[in-house]
């Protein structure tokens, strides 16, 4: 089978492609990325060799019906996975425009393209998916109880949220409106290897590595439930091939954490690993708290696993070891990331 994965080249898109090519020796994945300044080529050069043949990277964006088309018309593509997206809040404060061409337009333009290629004398050719990647950020803030559920009313609060929140009603009316087979995944937080240091742990991890403050908005008790990134990319696999048509499905980690408990953690995690004492909490500097900012998220996964059997496998205090490590292997990558676009939106908002 050919599937069409978006977003290749970023944090989740890159580990999935690892996951998938070693888990289906018979598929073949059309990789699709614009590489804009979160998407690393260098993500997914470390295949090993008898899987590269099954990767073909095509450098394009989204948003580009004749681009999109092409890949359709030059592959017989069954599966669409749609991992790409503008999706740091903080940017989407500074340029929502981006935010709403990219995650609401570009959504469109991949589930056109499908419906083109899979729709023929009303009639959805067999065994073919449209699986759109979303966040628990749809669904807004809950106090201090209470978990997000599927049914949970969408409730967005930023330019970010919104924008997936609208992509996620273009697909489920394509499904509502032309039956297409469309399927929606929501997760919590992600984090691991390969993640652009601008989201809060290798924001983390790279800061305090250079003994640089770490910023924490308002008084950090935010909470948010954490998602180990190949937990992910299993339950990505998983609702891809086994999930119901028409329906949502979240993903979540059972890893609630307030923000400033995942700093002091990897703080001194990371000052444990390096035998480095200047990593501490004196690098921790509260900042203005982020305008519309989420107090809580949690995810009720109760679905997936009822109905697919799938529960996180990596705890919290095991996954972040190895997210720590990995960064800690990794120096050159992270490096060649931390350039460009990344400083100077840092240092103009961070100092």
């Amino acid at each position: 089978m050919i599937i069409f994965v978006t977003g290749t080249a970023g944090f989740i898109g890159s580990n999935f492609v690892y996951h998938y090519l070693a888990n289906h020796p018979e598929d073949i994945i059309i990789g699709y990325d614009a590489l804009t300044y979160a998407g690393n080529p260098e993500n997914v050069e470390n295949l090993p060799e008898d899987q590269k043949s099954r990767f073909i990277f095509i450098k394009g964006d989204i948003t580009d019906p004749g681009e999109v088309q092409s890949v359709f018309s030059r592959y017989d593509i069954l599966g669409v996975i749609n991992f790409a997206a503008e999706s740091h809040v903080d940017r989407s404060i500074h340029d929502p425009a981006i935010f709403l061409k990219t995650n609401i337009l570009g959504t469109h333009t991949l589930l056109d393209a499908a419906k083109a290629a899979w729709l023929k004398d009303g009639k959805w050719k067999e065994k073919t998916t449209f699986l759109q990647v979303s966040t628990d950020e749809v669904y807004g803030s809950l106090g201090p109880d209470g978990l997000f559920s599927e049914t949970t009313p969408l409730d967005p609060h930023s330019p970010y949220s919104a924008s997936k929140a609208g992509s996620d009603l273009i697909a489920k009316a394509y499904h509502d409106t032309f039956g297409m087979p469309v399927v929606i995944t929501r997760c919590s937080n992600n984090y691991g290897p390969y993640q652009f240091p601008e989201k809060l742990i290798p924001l983390i991890i790279t800061r305090a590595l250079e003994h640089q403050f770490i910023p924490v908005y308002g008084d950090g008790k935010q909470v948010r439930d954490w998602l180990y990134v190949m937990d992910h990319c299993r339950a990505i696999d998983l609702i891809f091939h086994k999930g119901k048509v028409g329906e949502v499905y979240n993903i979540g980690g059972s890893n609630e954490r307030e923000n400033i408990v995942i700093v002091k953690t990897i703080l001194r995690l990371l000052s444990e690993m390096t035998g480095d004492p200047d990593i501490n909490e004196d690098l921790i500097a509260h900042v203005t708290d982020r305008l519309g900012h989420d107090r809580r998220y949690a995810i009720d996964a109760s679905k997936i696993n009822r109905e697919l059997g799938w529960v996180p496998e990596t705890s919290f205090e095991e996954g972040i070891r190895n997210t720590i490590r990995w960064y800690l292997e990794h120096q050159r990558w992270v490096k060649n990331v931390i350039s460009g676009e990344y400083l100077s939106f840092y240092q103009k908002n961070y100092g």
